[in-house]
């Protein structure tokens, strides 16, 4: 279920399918394969990359995106909040929310800032791309057979907090991201893994070395 994925850093996805390439959060891209759709889960630098974006985006690229991001590109781009569900260039997607809840970063993540995680159906099997959030009670309903799931701490989950999402979500594969290059290291993704059983979890290796 991960075979086509390719893992950059932090939370930055590529996902390549039969005649179409789809980015989630790309940032630090090391490849040259033009977009055919991207996902852009918020604002933050580490998420949303302006340079990367005009780098792989074609005249045909479409880019989704929550309003406030939208706002800033042109061509064609599609404005979403969570709750929202719709195709883009045949695959189905759902926006679901993303934020914090967590006294101590609440200012990170904003519930009014409506930014969103994604599950996307990619050739027929369904990914829960969870952007940066925190475990909101909405996310415990939200469908996916492999969820990524933030846990670096900070400004999202921790490992703990993350594994307990990955519970009851129950997925048939958990993804530990946003971890050992802005926050986290490492180690959080051993603790994640026992954590999170008897979620079964995947631990990727990113292109990037870890910095942390």
């Amino acid at each position: 279920m991960l075979e086509a994925f390719t893992w950059f850093k932090q939370s930055a996805y590529l996902w390549q399918g039969e005649g179409i390439s789809v980015y989630i959060d790309p940032w630090d891209v090391t490849v040259d394969d033009p977009a055919d759709l991207i996902f852009i889960t918020h604002a933050h630098f580490d998420h949303f990359s302006m340079e990367d974006i005009d780098r792989l985006r074609k005249p045909s690229t479409r880019i989704v995106a929550p309003h406030d991001v939208a706002a800033e590109l042109s061509g064609d781009v599609v404005a979403v909040a969570p709750g929202d569900a719709f195709e883009a260039s045949g695959v189905k997607v759902q926006a679901v929310p993303a934020y914090n809840v967590a006294e101590e970063r609440l200012e990170a993540h904003p519930r009014s800032n409506n930014w969103v995680g994604y599950v996307l159906d990619l050739a027929g099997t369904t990914y829960y791309h969870a952007g940066d959030t925190d475990h909101i009670p909405e996310l415990d309903e939200v469908g996916g057979e492999v969820a990524f799931l933030p846990i670096g701490g900070k400004y999202t989950m921790d490992a703990t907090e993350a594994a307990g999402l990955a519970r009851a979500l129950s997925p048939k594969l958990a993804v530990p991201m946003h971890y050992g290059f802005v926050v986290g290291s490492e180690s959080d993704a051993q603790r994640f893994a026992h954590e999170a059983a008897p979620v079964e979890v995947k631990v990727l290796t990113p292109v990037h070395p870890f910095v942390a």
